[in-house]
């Protein structure tokens, strides 16, 4: 597993641990949902785990991975530094002028 599925899994750790009612309720999924999916019980939750994480993310105005990155960053100062340097990557991958991404996603530069 590479580093960043590593800090992924942890974060989803750390979510999980945190919303003990959300473990509850992934624990007593109805397996027919998942036969009719044409999946084991176990992928099924773990989508199910996937989708409230992207929803929480979502509800705090989040990417996933900014999630993922507050979650596991030992400090704020660390979280931000991580998620502009992301930022950063992606904007030059898109081909974008940092400023105009800053623009266009709401991030102080």
């Amino acid at each position: 597993m590479a580093p960043t599925d590593q800090r992924h899994e942890h974060a989803l750790k750390l979510f999980l641990d945190a919303r003990p009612e959300l473990r509850e309720t992934l624990d007593h999924l109805n397996p027919l949902l998942a036969q009719a999916k044409g999946e084991t019980p176990a992928q099924y939750r773990e989508e199910r785990l996937h989708e409230a994480f992207e929803a929480e993310a979502e509800s705090q105005g989040l990417f996933a991975w900014e999630l993922t990155l507050q979650l596991t960053a030992a400090t704020p100062e660390e979280y931000q530094a991580q998620r502009l340097e992301v930022h950063r990557e992606v904007a030059e991958m898109a081909g974008m002028d940092w400023l105009e991404y800053c623009d266009l996603y709401g991030i102080e530069p």
